[in-house]
């Protein structure tokens, strides 16, 4: 077989990933073999992979094929989460954009046709990504967090939950997108610090029988458009400015409502005039406030972000629109005294990501978590579930754990599993997973019904169906006994973004143990966040991250994964740059150049009357650099791991080993010592196999001839090669042809490298010319 000059890895990867997927090799069934499992952090069907989706799925096939050689019954699930918000703010985009659609002009049954088809386009878009990367996953247990079987295990945890007294239904303060007009919880929610205004207002103060004192007490707020909504002003009991107050009340301006002024040592003197303005309905801490003060909640914003009737004024504007009426109105007044420009810290709508969060009293769906954390950190801080990297992230874990507030879980959105409350027209409900049920036990509770029941509209939080994900993959929830479950559950390793330590891990562990009276998995690799050179968070909207599949058609699917993991220590940010990824196609060719020389050589059946000195040193340090890498994936530290090696391969045996054994001009190699180099190179491709698979299969099969059925590496695809390199064409190759291309070249260990310099050949040598 003719070789090419350089590796060529388009054709080689589709090749022998077709083969491997024909082969079955990455399917898994019970048997007799410890199973190692993964599950796939469900990537949501909102688009194409990022590079962080890219280390994530590198670092999970580098352990599963890991796992796979070591005689592990290796099982990797795939899958993807339909991401409610998420995915339905796409399709509402794209009805609008491409169809002139609106969300309103349809019924929930035809948006949900729109959200499958989507569903199936970009799910398919992201299985393509995920195989062209080379991933090993088992094909034929795809997932998808709203397949049949998965809708009713999250309905069934739902009732199961709400009986046992986890849930419950009640008004508090959650966070509102006023564009998708549905609850968020805390996750979706991202905060940017920015430079805003702080209006100061003047506030007429009235005594207890209604008349003005000609006195104002002066605030500073950054919303000036909730300021309908305040039911008090509230100073601090140690702020001698304000003693005088005490019995004393403030008119809100513009619709000169009579609020009382309190006391409470929440507010800071110091901080700004020392005086607060309380609106219950818009602010969290003045939430806590008005419940500790039993104030009135007023609340002045509709749910898509107008002004409601309660604010009296400007009723139908938009906030924003509003915010600058009002400071003109008061402006007009003469009660705004000032404006300044202030930092302040806002939420946004993760996945409306110009929508600013409003915080809002509203009648949701939560889950009481305190109860269900305690096994939860239990579980971690005993070792049961050991983190890596643990000195980073085991007390950002225990933090949540520690301080976790109830979740709310409801969503006023069409695409997700439907809650199952079912209501009568007096607002009484039962929760059932069936109508059937819900009748039957409205029936016991509430006697005949005067009319038909309803299902409620609002839809659950896809998170509440992913922190079931390790248990339902495997049907674990719907059929709790079943062989698949029992076998691969709990999980061995689950690798994912530090960014959702609380809000999907801990979960996860909550779920396993709630439900399975065991853990999800043993451990959890946390990966680090991918950068750009400048050290910016790589995001769509910067237009910084690059495109998975323009890198691969560049670079390789092995050299993307070389140089996504050789800049990744664990837990750690990495600052990528596609000159990591120039690095490992040259790596690629080195190895290619290393396949040549050896197709090359003439082999001579007169033996050595002594072993060669390379044969004996390289074979000891191979050795020990094997158990060095041992250790290093053990412990998870798969980039220093892939260091380790790349110096092993390119150092040791390219450079020196090689230089060393290899005959000179037209002269044989000895057969003992070929046979000793192909086997050395072979285990050197056994070891980088899982971090670089298809380079590896390639030259493994090109090194020898090889048997149909040869599985010296298991679950990787072996092939008969039965052509040889033509000798007759020939070109010489210097040294500097197998040269380091970045990393500097260290000087020989001469405890370890016996003979040194002295002892390489400095003939050219020959090598084919493709």
């Amino acid at each position: 077989m003719e070789l090419s000059k350089n590796y060529t890895p388009g054709g080689t990867e589709e090749r022998w990933y077709a083969h491997w997927m024909d082969k079955g090799y990455f399917n898994s069934k019970p048997d007799g073999r410890p199973p190692f499992t993964i599950v796939i952090p469900p990537p949501n069907v909102t688009g194409v992979l990022h590079m962080g989706h890219t280390l994530n799925e590198t670092v999970q096939d580098i352990l599963i094929r890991k796992a796979r050689m070591s005689g592990f019954n290796a099982c990797w699930v795939p899958g993807s989460d339909h991401a409610s918000i998420a995915t339905e703010a796409k399709v509402v985009d794209m009805l609008k954009k491409e169809k002139g659609i609106d969300k309103s002009e349809l019924t929930r049954e035809a948006f949900l046709k729109h959200a499958y088809e989507w569903k199936d386009k970009y799910g398919g878009i992201i299985y393509h990504q995920i195989k062209k990367l080379g991933c090993s996953c088992d094909w034929d247990r795809v997932s998808f967090t709203m397949d049949d079987h998965y809708y009713k295990a999250v309905i069934k945890v739902f009732v199961d939950m709400y009986n046992k007294g986890l849930l419950y239904r009640g008004a508090r303060m959650i966070n509102w997108d006023s564009k998708a007009k549905t609850a968020l919880s805390d996750e979706e929610v991202e905060y940017k610090d920015l430079t805003g205004k702080l209006y100061h207002v003047k506030y007429p103060i009235v005594n207890a029988a209604g008349e003005k004192t000609g006195e104002f007490i002066t605030i500073a707020t950054q919303r000036p458009e909730t300021i309908m909504g305040d039911t008090a002003i509230c100073v601090n009991p140690t702020d001698e400015r304000y003693a005088h107050l005490k019995g004393h009340f403030a008119l809100v301006p513009m619709i000169d409502r009579k609020v009382p002024i309190i006391f409470d040592e929440y507010v800071d003197p110091a901080f700004g005039t020392g005086a607060l303005k309380v609106t219950p309905a818009h602010d969290i801490n003045d939430y806590n406030l008005g419940l500790k003060h039993n104030l009135e909640v007023v609340d002045t914003l509709n749910d898509d972000g107008t002004l409601s009737a309660a604010a009296i004024v400007f009723v139908g504007e938009d906030r924003f629109v509003a915010r600058k009426k009002v400071v003109a109105t008061l402006a007009e007044q003469g009660l705004l005294i000032k404006e300044e420009e202030y930092t302040t810290r806002l939420g946004y709508s993760q996945r409306n990501p110009t929508t600013v969060v409003e915080p809002r009293i509203s009648t949701q769906w939560f889950v009481k978590m305190a109860e269900l954390a305690k096994p939860a950190l239990e579980a971690v801080t005993s070792g049961d579930v050991r983190i890596h990297p643990g000195d980073r992230f085991l007390a950002t874990y225990k933090y949540w754990m520690e301080n976790v507030k109830d979740w709310c879980i409801s969503r006023q959105l069409w695409w997700g599993q439907q809650i199952p409350a079912y209501y009568d027209e007096s607002g009484n409900f039962v929760v059932a997973e069936s109508m059937e049920d819900a009748i039957r036990l409205y029936s016991e509770k509430y006697g005949t019904p005067n009319g038909p029941l309803r299902q409620g509209c609002r839809l659950l939080g896809y998170r509440f169906s992913s922190w079931l994900w390790p248990i339902e993959v495997f049907e674990g929830i719907t059929k709790p006994d079943n062989p698949e479950i029992n076998y691969y559950y709990p999980t061995n390793v689950l690798v994912t973004g530090q960014d959702i330590i609380f809000f999907w891990v801990a979960r996860m562990i909550m779920a396993g143990l709630e439900y399975k009276h065991v853990k999800p998995f043993n451990d959890v690799y946390f990966t680090g966040m991918v950068r750009d050179k400048q050290g910016r968070k790589m995001s769509k909207s910067l237009g910084n991250s690059p495109d998975l599949l323009e890198l691969i058609e560049r670079f390789g699917a092995d050299a993307v994964r070389f140089g996504i993991m050789i800049s990744s220590p664990a837990g750690n940010d990495l600052l990528f740059d596609d000159s990591s990824c120039e690095q490992g196609k040259m790596f690629n060719n080195k190895m290619w150049n290393a396949l040549k020389l050896t197709k090359m050589w003439t082999v001579s059946d007169n033996a050595a009357a002594t072993p060669h000195f390379a044969v004996t040193w390289f074979e000891s340090r191979l050795n020990k650099v094997q158990a060095e890498i041992e250790l290093l994936m053990k412990d998870f530290r798969l980039s220093e791991a892939l260091k380790t090696l790349y110096s092993l391969i390119w150092d040791d045996f390219f450079s020196w080993y090689l230089e060393w054994v290899k005959p000179g001009f037209e002269q044989p190699i000895d057969r003992e010592v070929y046979n000793q180099t192909i086997g050395f190179y072979e285990r050197l491709l056994q070891l980088l196999h899982p971090f670089m698979p298809f380079i590896t299969e390639e030259i493994y099969h090109l090194l020898k001839e090889r048997a149909e059925g040869d599985d010296r590496h298991q679950a990787i695809c072996r092939t008969r090669r039965s052509k040889r390199s033509d000798p007759r064409r020939w070109r010489t190759v210097e040294r500097s042809d197998l040269q380091h291309p970045r990393l500097p070249r260290e000087k020989p260990d001469q405890t370890e490298r016996p003979g040194g310099a002295a002892f390489r050949n400095q003939q050219r040598a020959c090598v084919p010319s493709y």
